[in-house]
């Protein structure tokens, strides 16, 4: 008989945290629309490379047309579950995903299931 190992408390907790961050719908659009940030944000106004430091949170919330208190709070969240990385560039803030980290929740995800 072959028995499987429970997933830690932590990995559960991890898990929950993003699933909470993924449960509203623009939070998901976002971070779906940083996979591709050169299909879905003005690349002539970047003044980063977006897959290096990420997409300016202006450029995202102009996309989302949100105020930009609330894209905050929603880039924070995603930032929080281990989703997207923040980078300062002058007073700009610059966000991508985390691809290492996705994958390895991924991983979890596929063992706690």
């Amino acid at each position: 008989m072959t028995t499987h190992a429970e997933p830690s408390q932590d990995a559960s907790a991890q898990l929950v945290d993003v699933f909470k961050a993924l449960a509203n719908p623009v939070r998901l659009q976002v971070l779906q629309w940083l996979r591709d940030p050169e299909h879905h944000f003005p690349m002539e106004q970047a003044i980063a490379d977006p897959h290096e430091v990420g997409v300016c949170v202006s450029h995202i919330q102009a996309k989302t047309g949100l105020a930009q208190s609330t894209v905050s709070a929603y880039m924070a969240s995603l930032q929080r579950a281990g989703l997207v990385r923040a980078t300062r560039v002058g007073k700009w803030t610059h966000y991508r995903r985390d691809e290492k980290r996705i994958a390895q929740l991924v991983d979890v995800l596929g063992r706690s299931l």
